[in-house]
């Protein structure tokens, strides 16, 4: 079995392709950097150092080589050739190689084969699945544009396992190494596969998904980036410093519980293994091998305060749900704060009406505007945890 990881980075090396890999296929990394495509071809082997705070161990992965992502033909014939494939590129480099993929396709069925083939798309965009399909159907004509509909699969997956930036005590200067969190289940969208659903290891196949797609930006990613900006108000450096904080892990905890409960009323589905989840988050982020940083969980403040993102994304599915969003407002309100991020300089007003895209008149806006001027205080994030608790019970 032969399998196509596009992008050699942290998550296509230290998770989907140590599954894929670790399942039997003989995998293809496709990246333009050339070092690491190099080292793969030279090894065809690399390590993963499972990082936790008693103990860890070392898989290695076999199998594996590069291919020159500048190399269309090599691309191509990479593709034409594959059982599966995922993508782990990021979301701003991921129309610059939709004309790849597309080749790759169309050279699959020049060669006569017109069998199904799934793409699994492990990129932090909602909506990915739907984005390639037009991107890669624009370059093709009505007849291919036919077979792409009928046998590609195009499979949104949920990234849950958290991969730090690799540091060089990480590395131990080998530019292939890479170090991970124990997690290791690959959630994808089930109804989203074309034909049989490949044989990956840990990869769980899930409908609807949309709950889950939810699941991880408002829950892991909201409660994760609640832990950088809390903890960034008091000069924590690290995540783990900062859930440790039981001023900043109160509040985090109740966060992730109001976003959980209106999961769990938008889609009516079971609440305790949503909360169970945020149990196994709560842990996990308490992970200090990760070395994971406040700085940056929390940056890319245009992004994560962004409509539909983590934070106001979550608040706004509270309103929804009839759930009380407090602690989303108190989150947000400390976000604004965010020192490590060029958005912080700007007045609250501007951030909250232009990038989150709140009405200057609506309740969710005067109760974050009345929780920053709060942090502005002495002991201010004790004084809105208390007015946060003294709306919730009236």
């Amino acid at each position: 079995m032969k399998a196509v990881m596009y992008g050699a980075g942290n998550i296509g090396r230290g998770f989907i392709g140590q599954l894929m890999s670790l399942s039997g296929y003989q995998v293809s990394f496709v990246d333009v950097n050339m070092q690491v495509i190099d080292a793969l071809n030279e090894r065809g082997q690399y390590t993963v150092e499972i990082l936790e705070n008693e103990g860890g161990s070392e898989i290695n992965v076999a199998n594996v080589c590069g291919v020159n992502g500048m190399d269309v033909d090599a691309v191509a014939e990479a593709i034409a050739d594959a059982d599966v494939m995922a993508t782990a590129v990021g979301v701003n480099i991921l129309p610059r190689i939709t004309a790849n993929l597309a080749k790759g396709l169309q050279l699959r069925w020049k060669n006569g084969n017109f069998t199904p083939f799934n793409i699994i798309i492990c990129e932090n965009l909602i909506g990915a699945d739907t984005y390639l399909r037009n991107a890669i159907g624009e370059l093709l004509n009505d007849d291919e544009k036919k077979i792409f509909n009928e046998t590609v699969g195009l499979v949104e997956a949920s990234i849950g396992r958290m991969v730090p930036i690799q540091t060089p005590e990480m590395t131990k200067g080998d530019i292939l190494r890479v170090c991970v969190e124990p997690f290791c289940t690959l959630i994808v969208d089930r109804d989203a596969f074309r034909g049989e659903i490949p044989p990956i290891k840990n990869m769980e196949a899930h409908a609807p998904f949309q709950l889950y797609i939810e699941r991880k930006l408002y829950i892991h990613n909201m409660g994760h980036s609640m832990t950088a900006y809390l903890g960034q108000l008091k000069g924590y450096e690290y995540i783990w410093e900062a859930i440790e904080d039981p001023e900043i892990e109160r509040i985090v905890v109740r966060g992730m519980v109001s976003s959980a409960l209106a999961l769990s009323i938008r889609y009516n589905v079971p609440f305790k293994a949503l909360y169970e989840h945020v149990e196994d988050l709560l842990y996990r982020f308490t992970n200090k091998k990760l070395g994971d940083t406040v700085f940056r969980v929390g940056r890319d403040l245009n992004r994560k305060l962004s409509p539909e993102d983590r934070l106001v994304g979550a608040m706004k599915s509270c309103n929804e749900a009839g759930v009380s969003p407090v602690y989303l407002q108190l989150a947000i309100a400390a976000a604004m704060k965010f020192s490590h991020d060029e958005v912080s300089k700007k007045p609250a007003e501007e951030i909250l009406t232009q990038i989150a895209g709140l009405d200057k008149e609506g309740a969710d806006f005067k109760q974050i505007m009345e929780f920053s001027a709060m942090l502005e205080k002495e002991d201010g994030l004790k004084l809105a945890y208390t007015k946060a608790k003294k709306i919730l019970s009236v």
